[in-house]
């Protein structure tokens, strides 16, 4: 967020403050990424995703399909509730699970392999990844062609995750179900009706979107104050000052220029590989400023952002996440993480 604001002022020096600058925001994408975040956030506290997910992880006979399940749980969470939220929810059952099973020492594996699973996971749906709804929107994608694009490439990442969870032994283990369980009924529904709200405001079922970002805010305020809390303000800064940024840069005609040229000889390799330096939301806002080529651009920012630990805020949620539990062992972490992405 810091870097996207110094940016934004930067090119404010350049292209000075006028009233174009209001026609640089994607208000469409920032108000349907604030309503989803909202309506998860809201699940979250009532421990939704997590009740149901170490119900699911209980089912786990041996090591290797606990990993399958992890992996398939963070696939359709990064589908459903984002790639950043299915990691915050799901990295912790699967700390819980291994911890419980005594299988620590595999710790590092699979939380790369979920790493990996909510980045190209959350490609197949607009909202899958922040990037994905912003093109979603910019470029008014349809969807049925939108999930064909993304199709492909997301059926070979699941074969590969999933054939990459046979490397682990299906070693016996036992996961107790000695934790709460119990989830509020009537909050549990009124959360839901908002989360379907908000996706239906992304599919463009429901045209008035900003008539649902004031429902949202309006039931959360009496029904959960807390979510509205824990909403990713800083994200959707990004996204702000990055459509100033790339708003500025796309009005100075030797950038223009220049960016115009190095994406007519190949849009899905550049887009790929800026996201190893601006990392994948960023490189969408900004080159999408540069080219009408959708696709390449689509799979571009998604499949780069499974590269360098900057390339995607899911990889440093990741890493984050390991640093807190298992400090000792973040060096091996970043050794194991670069070694499997590398036979990727």
């Amino acid at each position: 967020m810091c870097i996207a604001a110094l940016a934004a002022v930067i090119t404010a020096f350049i292209v000075p403050p006028d009233k174009e600058y209001l026609s640089y925001f994607d208000w469409k994408t920032l108000s349907c990424l604030f309503m989803t975040l909202a309506a998860v956030c809201a699940l979250r506290n009532i421990r939704f995703f997590t009740i149901i997910a170490r119900k699911t992880v209980a089912l786990a006979g041996n090591l290797r399909l606990l990993a399958v399940i992890l992996i398939v749980m963070t696939f359709v969470g990064s589908m459903i509730i984002a790639n950043d939220m299915a990691l915050i929810t799901f990295l912790p059952v699967g700390y819980y699970a291994l911890s419980v099973a005594g299988k620590e020492k595999h710790a590092a594996y699979v939380f790369i392999l979920q790493n990996i699973s909510a980045n190209l996971g959350g490609m197949l749906t607009p909202f899958g990844n922040p990037q994905n709804l912003y093109l979603y929107s910019y470029f008014n994608i349809p969807t049925g062609q939108f999930m064909l694009t993304m199709l492909p490439p997301f059926i070979v990442a699941v074969s590969m995750l999933i054939a990459a969870c046979f490397v682990l032994k299906p070693e016996p283990l036992e996961i107790g179900n000695d934790y709460p369980s119990s989830l509020s009924i009537p909050r549990t529904v009124i959360y839901l009706v908002l989360f379907a709200m908000s996706i239906l405001s992304v599919f463009r079922v429901i045209k008035y979107y900003y008539i649902c970002v004031v429902i949202i805010i309006a039931v959360l305020m009496i029904a959960d104050r807390n979510a509205l809390k824990s909403v990713d303000y800083p994200l959707l800064m990004t996204f702000a000052m990055f459509f100033i940024f790339s708003g500025n840069l796309s009005r100075c005609e030797a950038v223009k220029t220049f960016m115009s040229s190095l994406l007519e000889k190949n849009v899905l390799i550049v887009s790929a590989m800026s996201c190893q330096f601006i990392s994948n939301v960023p490189s969408a806002i900004l080159l999408s400023q540069f080219t009408e080529n959708w696709r390449e651009l689509l799979l571009g920012v998604n499949i780069g952002g499974t590269g360098t630990l900057i390339a995607s805020l899911a990889s440093l949620i990741t890493f984050s996440e390991f640093r807190i539990l298992y400090p000792e062992k973040v060096k091996k972490f970043i050794l194991k993480r670069e070694k499997q992405l590398i036979c990727c």
